[in-house]
């Protein structure tokens, strides 16, 4: 029996841009240093030594919010080129959940949600969705919204000139002249081919809802229907945005949010200690820093629960990963417990090289058992009995040299020879990944199935990073999507799952949750699949 059977995206920004240069220097210089040494820290007494679960708290701050109040949020640096159309591939992030709306989201359970939309349904073969949508809502200008905005939502995203990365996904089946609006508060979505998880791909963050002939000014405009509406904002800089009093589930708690982007983790790390910014956007703290943040008067830290996917992708397309039994080998070599603990200090969750989180519905748990003994005798029927091949990594992530290491350590137990190779970060994603046949990477999770595994290892698929090609799996991902019967449709999802552990490229040893950095005040913090409650976060004292 085959083991594989068993159970078991930019230019550097000023510093601090829109934060006082001189005193996030002297701050820096007043904590001595703290988090620029955070790794020395480790071994110190206090908190700093505290095992990692009594170290580092499991979720923020609780309790209920003040009204009010202005939530200050540091973001790395983006391109001078961002913009804040949600289509775009330079859109800034994290202005889109304050401003917009989709028609449906991801809920806390993983499944879909109402949002602009307040039901939807197929016809009996799934291959036609009609969604009613939400009445008495009104863009931030005063305009009602109206399916006609849904409509041309879509037709943006798929416009080629918009470049949207969601357009590949969503144009194999949405015709964008089929598209019909019966009336003001209906969409029929006729699509080329049946989808039964249709309504999920709706979901993405470049599927928000823009106004109807927007396309032009929306990237400076900002004009959605989301809870908080644009004051100012300056690409890879500064903005703020007010709280909108109409939105139509209420008005936010906060009166106003203020973005700023900061060059390095360090720096806004030091910004958050120093009570300067109240948020650490997109920062994925290592858990050294972490311990020195959570043991403060002024921050501590959240977290976000298997909210970052990391994987080290097989180039299938190079030897000597072109053969499925060195593949399976590179898998079976390693113990993904051993790398949880070591990379992460067990913050996380197991992957055992399924792609598709464990908190998702469509999650399967069946896995081959770690076993180096069986790896050695698929490297020695391959002709790679002493296999040695370079791995990839860089500073570019705090989680991918200790995650290398650790594979290295592990699977050298199997006789495989592992030399980690470090890379500039700055270039880390144009001259390493996609391109080294073996390398450090990760995912956000939150994407639903369907998408994640078309979109990541569907052959052909541009995300597709290990140029994996398996007909198989392509065509049982055809069938999910046409199958109406959710219970058959998950199992479909399931044996796709298997497909890719069995023969596909990705090496995915673990889930792990991502340790926010925010400030004590905080109140109502609640991360899912990258976002937050803009509605309902705020401050306590505020």
């Amino acid at each position: 029996m085959s083991p594989f059977t068993s159970e078991t995206s930019h230019r550097t920004a000023p510093a601090a841009a829109g934060l006082p240069r001189r005193s996030l220097l002297t701050t820096a210089a007043a904590i001595g240093g703290a988090l620029g040494g955070s790794a020395l820290l480790s071994g110190c007494s206090g908190a700093a030594s505290a095992s990692p679960t009594r170290a580092v708290p499991t979720r923020g701050p609780a309790g209920r919010p003040d009204r009010g109040g202005t939530l200050r949020i540091a973001r790395p640096p983006a391109s001078d080129a961002e913009t804040l159309d949600p289509a775009s591939a330079l859109s800034a992030y994290e202005y889109l959940g304050a401003l917009y709306n989709r028609l449906v989201r991801i809920g806390p359970d993983g499944t879909v949600a109402p949002d602009l939309a307040e039901s939807w349904e197929p016809d009996a073969k799934a291959a036609t969705w009609t969604f009613r949508l939400r009445r008495g809502v009104t863009f931030h200008d005063g305009r009602a919204f109206t399916a006609a905005d849904a409509a041309y939502t879509l037709r943006h995203i798929l416009d080629t000139a918009t470049a949207s990365p969601q357009a590949p996904v969503l144009s194999p089946l949405v015709d964008p002249e089929r598209l019909r609006t019966p009336d003001a508060h209906t969409l029929v979505v006729p699509l080329k081919s049946p989808h039964a998880e249709f309504p999920s791909l709706l979901t993405h963050y470049n599927c928000y809802v823009v106004p109807d002939g927007s396309a032009r000014s929306i990237g400076r405009t900002g004009i959605g229907t989301g809870p908080f509406r644009l004051e100012s904002f300056a690409a890879a800089g500064p903005g703020r945005v007010t709280a909108y009093p109409d939105h139509w589930a209420g008005r936010p708690v906060l009166d106003a949010i203020d973005f700023y982007s900061v060059a390095d983790m360090q720096a806004r790390s030091n910004a958050l200690l120093a009570g300067q910014v109240d948020l650490l956007s997109q920062t994925n703290l290592d858990f050294a820093t972490a311990r020195v943040i959570a043991a403060s008067d002024r921050a501590t830290i959240a977290r976000a629960e298997n909210a970052q996917w990391y994987v080290l992708p097989m180039l299938t397309t190079e030897k000597p990963f072109t053969d499925v039994r060195v593949r399976q080998a590179m898998k079976l070599a390693y113990d993904p417990e051993h790398i949880l603990k070591a990379a992460l200090q067990g913050a996380g969750t197991a992957g055992w090289d399924n792609p598709v989180p464990p908190n998702d519905p469509a999650h399967t748990a069946a896995h081959p058992a770690h076993d180096p003994e069986q790896a050695r005798h698929l490297l020695k029927k391959a002709g790679h009995e002493r296999l040695a091949v370079d791995l990839y990594t860089s500073s570019y992530d705090p989680i991918f040299t200790p995650m290398a290491l650790a594979y290295q350590e592990s699977a050298g137990r199997a006789g495989i020879r592992i030399r980690v190779k470090t890379a500039a970060a700055d270039s880390y994603y144009t001259q390493i990944w996609m391109k080294k046949p073996l390398m450090a990477t990760y995912w956000y999770t939150g994407r639903p199935v369907d998408q994640l595994l078309n979109q990541v290892f569907r052959g052909g698929s541009s995300y597709n990073e290990t140029a994996w090609a398996d007909k198989e799996f392509d065509a049982l991902l055809d069938r999910a999507r046409r199958e109406t019967d959710a219970g058959r449709r998950r199992e479909l999802y399931g044996q796709a799952q298997t497909l890719v552990v069995e023969r596909g490229g990705a090496i995915t040893p673990m889930f792990a949750d991502r340790l926010v950095g925010i400030s004590r005040k905080v109140r109502g913090y609640a991360e899912h699949g990258f976002e937050f409650d803009y509605l309902r976060i705020g401050l306590k004292g505020a």
